[in-house]
């Protein structure tokens, strides 16, 4: 297919046959990725579980597929939660066109909070052992501010606080979630760490001139080893 369009009518009968195959506990989402990300959401049933409706925004894991970040983006029963501390098992398939290119996603979130009080009996079939981590926002700016906050954490600092090696840490992680193919997201980004846009652009370069650097090295790195005969043939 070029385009969800082109098979419309029977990607609505899956989404129909899943919710009603595992009821109003079960949310099921049809994302058109070639809309802005803000809008993705063409189709969902039993949104009441996420708090989402048609016209919605996708969550950071589509991010990072839409950035090339992730080259495989399927997750299968994979755990999540909501901005209200819903639990899910969730699992997301990506859609693409007969180029290739990622066009859409589906994804299902079955809401396991309860089931969770019964960890001991349910824990396997929960798959509760996952440490994928997916977050679920009403709109673009909460998902953005998700990701500013799980970056921050991790630096354990507040952005204004940060020095600059810990500021292009703080940088990178969010380039490597998508963030910033978020609209406006780097006047939002600037404003957290009281820096300008020159600033900000400028530490961009750095990183993914640093990261392309790696990526090269790591390749080389591995084209020699694998050309270094092993000392039993020596």
């Amino acid at each position: 297919m070029d385009c969800l369009e082109d098979e419309k009518q029977l990607l609505k009968q899956l989404l129909t046959l899943i919710a009603a195959h595992f009821g109003d506990r079960c949310e099921v989402v049809l994302h058109d990725l070639t809309n802005e990300y803000n809008h993705t959401i063409i189709d969902i049933r039993n949104g009441h579980i996420t708090g989402r409706t048609i016209g919605g925004c996708g969550s950071n894991l589509g991010l990072e597929v839409l950035s090339g970040n992730v080259k495989e983006g399927d997750r299968f029963n994979y755990v999540t939660t909501t901005f209200d501390g819903k639990i899910l098992r969730s699992s997301s398939l990506y859609i693409k066109n007969n180029a290739g290119v990622v066009i859409g996603s589906l994804c299902i979130n079955l809401d396991i909070t309860e089931s969770i009080q019964f960890e001991g009996f349910l824990h396997k079939y929960n798959h509760f052992e996952s440490s994928q981590k997916e977050f679920f926002a009403q709109d673009i700016n909460s998902l953005l501010e998700f990701l500013i906050q799980q970056a921050a954490q991790t630096i354990g600092k507040a952005p204004k606080d940060m020095n600059k090696d810990e500021r292009l840490n703080f940088l990178a992680q969010l380039d490597s979630k998508g963030a910033f193919q978020i609209a406006k997201s780097s006047v939002r980004i600037c404003r957290e760490l009281g820096i300008s846009k020159f600033t900000l652009y400028s530490d961009l370069d750095t990183i993914r001139s640093q990261t392309k650097s790696e990526k090269s090295s790591a390749t080389d790195d591995s084209a020699d080893t694998a050309s270094e005969p092993l000392a039993e043939d020596c």
